[in-house]
């Protein structure tokens, strides 16, 4: 398995509907004050570089360009401290894999609506309590090095999935036009 273990997970998910606190901190600093009582262990990725099609600029729409990400994910205690196993905490080289899949497919048009798909899938997928994410478009103008978006999430800001008509309210929202 290379997800957290679920028995773990569940056992700390009554800490993470905490209300969120606001932070300057860098990617990797550990959440910001206030975000977190419980101790967390962070797994990062860092200058992870992908080539997405995004912008809103009918130019950028066509070929795709590089996006610059760095990753901070929280969990509590990592049991792989101990164990030593790969089975037991996040598996950046399977995040790097969803990564690539989440570029080639997310369909968005901000910066700021990718980085929360990034942050739900860290959440989600590979059970993460506290994400920070950092997105950048390094080549976007000649004068800067880069532009972008610094996100964070907890587990508590991810909505479940909803049953009903309501799941097909966005069908489509934010889709890129072929």
């Amino acid at each position: 398995m290379d997800r957290i273990d679920a028995v773990r997970l569940a056992r700390f998910s009554a800490a993470s509907t905490e209300a969120d606190g606001a932070g300057t901190a860098a990617p990797f600093d550990a959440p910001s004050a206030g975000m977190r009582s419980v101790r967390m262990d962070v797994v990062f990725i860092e200058n992870f570089v992908g080539q997405t099609i995004i912008g809103i600029d009918s130019s950028e729409l066509h070929d795709p360009q590089p996006v610059r990400m760095n990753l901070a994910i929280g969990v509590p205690a990592i049991r792989a401290c101990t164990t030593d196993r790969i089975e037991d905490t996040i598996d950046y080289a399977a995040v790097r894999s969803a990564l690539h899949a989440l570029l080639a497919s997310h369909g968005v048009r901000l910066l700021e609506a990718l980085a929360e798909a990034v942050a739900r899938l860290l959440i989600t997928e590979f059970g993460a309590h506290w994400v920070r994410v950092a997105l950048a478009k390094p080549a976007k103008f000649d004068d800067v090095s880069a532009v972008g978006v610094q996100i964070e999430r907890q587990r508590g800001d991810v909505p479940q999935a909803t049953a009903g008509l309501a799941g097909y309210a966005s069908l489509g929202a934010g889709m890129i036009p072929g």
